[in-house]
């Protein structure tokens, strides 16, 4: 060996520097390289339209400029018919009701915002009939009040209504014209395509928000199609795992599933959705519904109002605004809970780390005919054995008296189930 080579060699603390560096660009090169945009480090929450009205024990909402009344603000209701004045009373209703408090800061437009067809000079334009102030006037007034504003578009030559342009072909112009607007988050769905995976057509998008230099939530609604969950984390913020939700227990209960399949690829900065939330809608009842947003929680989805919040009831709204359950969706460490036991009779255990050493575990009764006792064992929740825990009931919020070892075990009546927050204690 020459001198001088024996000089270059890089010691061993400097060849394990390169290989750490190495390893991190392949993890990470590829989401750096397309999305990078410092956003959803916790899953969104906020409000994306709903299936009907919030209809039990109304709340009458006085927003400042408008009579109290009930807005039927929801895409299955409105269909095309939505307006700025119903985004605009959305925003009030978020904040009078101190769901924004809560943490839902996005008010999100779907379908049919825009006119019919481009300009001539080829930009998309706000429906003058509907939204007659434009969207830029909108995001001013959503913004005035603390909350945020998401627009929505699709991958295709036209929107799923067929009443709107799509972005397919025009992603740089679309995406310069929604920063231009100020927009916080695009929806961005799957319809009228040309035939091109959704690889292809899905980062396009991705990276015309990144070139614009405003950070936009990217919200992919491709349906689940193509193992969306293996590459939607290097193109968008969060990722569609099903198919559409409707207000059934049925349909509650198959999205979550269908979306714990994809449970590893969630992490801060990406998650798997399920669809927004029914809570509210009036198709389940009280305890359906505190399931669908408990499961929701623990799997870490982004928790989107579905439901009419300018005429929400005191029952939902206890739903939506429960600090304890939305602090396990929003906890900061960021890993989606799975379903960590069946037992083969329709009972469950659901479970999820936290910060702090916490476990978050979820006892579920899927069966409609009988109460029935539901094990959590440690070895299938993640504690250690011989490890004690305090158990926080966070739909009841209060902690449970003694400590418990080994195990936790509740009685859960059908179609619902319990929550806990399980934190380590000195023997």
């Amino acid at each position: 060996m020459a001198p001088d080579a024996r000089r270059c060699r890089p010691s061993p603390a400097a060849v394990l520097l390169l290989m750490l560096a190495a390893c991190c660009c392949r993890l990470g090169g590829a989401r750096r390289a397309l999305l990078d945009n410092g956003l959803g480090l916790t899953p969104q929450m906020g409000w994306g339209g709903s299936r009907l009205a919030c209809l039990r024990n109304r709340i009458q909402i006085r927003v400042p400029g408008f009579a109290s009344r009930s807005v039927w603000n929801s895409w299955n209701h409105f269909y095309c018919d939505i307006n700025e004045t119903v985004i605009r009373t959305t925003a009030d209703a978020l904040v009078a009701t101190g769901l924004a408090k809560a943490g839902y800061t996005y008010v999100n437009l779907d379908d049919c915002w825009a006119d019919d067809q481009r300009t001539k000079e080829g930009y998309m334009a706000a429906n003058p009939n509907t939204f007659p102030s434009g969207i830029k006037a909108l995001a001013d007034y959503v913004h005035s009040k603390g909350l945020k504003l998401g627009i929505y578009s699709s991958a295709g030559t036209r929107t799923c209504s067929d009443r709107m342009p799509g972005s397919l072909g025009h992603e740089d112009t679309d995406a310069n014209t929604f920063a231009s607007w100020d927009v916080d988050y695009l929806k961005y769905d799957n319809c009228y395509t040309d035939g091109t995976p959704e690889t292809e057509r899905f980062p396009r998008m991705s990276r015309a928000l990144k070139s614009t230099g405003r950070p936009i939530f990217f919200s992919l609604c491709e349906w689940g199609y193509m193992d969306v969950a293996k590459w939607g984390g290097a193109t968008g913020n969060s990722w569609r795992t099903t198919g559409d939700i409707n207000d059934t227990w049925t349909s509650m209960m198959d999205n979550i599933d269908r979306n714990d399949a994809y449970a590893q690829y969630a992490k801060p900065g990406g998650w798997n959705d399920p669809d927004m939330l029914e809570v509210g809608n009036g198709g389940m009842t009280y305890d359906e519904y505190v399931v669908h947003f408990s499961l929701w929680a623990i799997a870490k989805a982004p928790l989107i109002i579905g439901c009419d919040v300018t005429s929400i009831s005191e029952e939902t709204l206890g739903i939506l605004s429960n600090a304890e359950v939305i602090a396990i969706n929003q906890d900061r460490l960021g890993v989606q809970g799975k379903r960590v036991r069946n037992y083969g009779n329709d009972l469950e255990v659901w479970a999820g780390r936290l910060t702090r050493h916490r476990q978050a575990v979820l006892l579920l009764n899927r069966g409609a005919a009988s109460t029935a006792s539901v094990t959590a064992a440690w070895p299938d929740v993640g504690i250690r054995p011989g490890v004690s825990v305090e158990a926080r009931d966070v739909w009841k919020h209060e902690t449970l008296p003694g400590k418990f070892t080994g195990s936790l075990t509740a009685e859960v009546e059908p179609h619902s189930c319990k929550l806990f927050v399980l934190t380590p204690v000195p023997r």
